[in-house]
């Protein structure tokens, strides 16, 4: 009868024989050693490498150091690169099991995304809502992806100047949660050790202090620039901006564009594009009421009511065939493609954009 319990060589370990007995060989390479010495394959295949193997087993605090940080230096090795997903709540004859949230941020090419202008900011808004009650349910491999990712998105806005306040407000609300976690929760609800929490937690202290310490150089043309526009056209430019906070830091570059964000059509407009849907708002659009404030008006309503969400380019969920996936709009209207095997008679009448919160919604149980 074979022996199926757990060998206490530990499967997946390098091993030699000694007169002694089996000896466990550890290595000690760029990513656990502090001088960053990598070894040569030259130096590994010698006969004289009694230097780079430590025979006996080290003490439990050191190798738990170690491990830990080597652990949490890893980048994730499984990299998919999937373009759809197939969600499923639920067990059928011809399928068993679920999709999780971590599944789908696993094999989702997210890494990709924040590459494409359109899909960056809808990447990290997606971060930001898993940032603020998600992170827990998430796989370890996930954890790791997610953080993987998130180093990218970092080193995009430090090298591209592209929408740092967005950053770094996932940032803030990271750090809220580990800190929460890692001071008030613990390891009941982390996956993996604590220590590695903390070195995240350190991790993006310092990202922080660099998207704090981030400068960006004023760009000098040649041409024609954004002052030499004529009044008309950047009164164009600030009623197509969707963001309240772009609006005013446009207003700070000069004084004539203070005088135009200032303009009460211009906030009367932000405000039936985000609130046109809420009761309030639409009594004062009936009245026509002139004498109302309506910088103040849509402030007050934001502490009340969510922003309308605009993003270049989303996620589309197709209900027909309850497929998650990314569309490539160059292919689709080159090709007919949808962006995944559908069988619908007609595909676009099935698709359905899929916003940051509605992606976490589609994974709740």
């Amino acid at each position: 009868m074979p022996f199926l319990g757990q060998d206490w060589r530990s499967p997946g370990w390098s091993w030699r024989k000694t007169e002694h007995g089996w000896k466990r060989m550890v290595y000690f390479g760029h990513e656990l050693e502090d001088n960053n010495r990598e070894i040569s394959l030259k130096e590994l295949c010698s006969d004289n490498n009694d230097h780079l193997f430590v025979g006996d087993v080290c003490e439990l605090n050191t190798a738990k150091r170690k491990k830990d940080f080597y652990n949490n230096n890893t980048k994730f090795q499984f990299v998919f690169r999937d373009k759809w997903i197939y969600v499923q709540k639920g067990s059928t004859k011809e399928r068993h099991g679920y999709c999780t949230l971590g599944e789908a941020l696993n094999r989702l090419d997210f890494s990709s995304a924040i590459q494409d202008v359109r899909r960056f900011n809808y990447v990290a808004k997606l971060f930001q809502l898993i940032a603020r009650s998600q992170l827990p349910s998430l796989s370890g491999a996930a954890q790791k992806n997610y953080f993987n990712i998130l180093e990218k998105i970092v080193r995009k806005v430090l090298e591209d100047h592209y929408n740092p306040r967005l950053v770094k407000e996932l940032l803030q609300d990271l750090n809220s949660t580990l800190h929460s976690l890692t001071l008030h929760v613990g390891r009941c609800v982390l996956v993996g050790n604590v220590n590695i929490w903390l070195c995240r937690l350190e991790t993006i202290v310092k990202w922080q202090q660099e998207l704090n310490d981030l400068v960006i150089p004023k760009q000098i043309y040649s041409g024609m620039s954004f002052s030499d526009l004529p009044l008309h056209m950047h009164n164009k430019i600030l009623c197509n901006l969707s963001d309240a906070f772009d609006i005013i830091n446009l207003g700070q570059a000069t004084p004539t564009l203070q005088v135009l964000s200032e303009n009460g059509t211009l906030w009367k407009k932000l405000c039936l594009f985000h609130f046109s849907d809420k009761l309030f708002c639409r009594n004062f659009v009936i009245n026509k009421n002139d004498n109302v404030d309506w910088k103040l008006m849509y402030f007050s309503l934001l502490k009340h009511y969510p922003m309308k969400e605009q993003y270049g380019d989303t996620l589309h969920f197709c209900k027909h065939c309850s497929i998650l996936f990314w569309k490539d709009r160059s292919v689709a209207l080159l090709f007919k493609d949808f962006g995944h095997p559908c069988t619908a008679s007609d595909p676009d009448s099935c698709l359905m954009p899929v916003s940051p919160q509605h992606f976490i919604d589609l994974f709740m149980f």
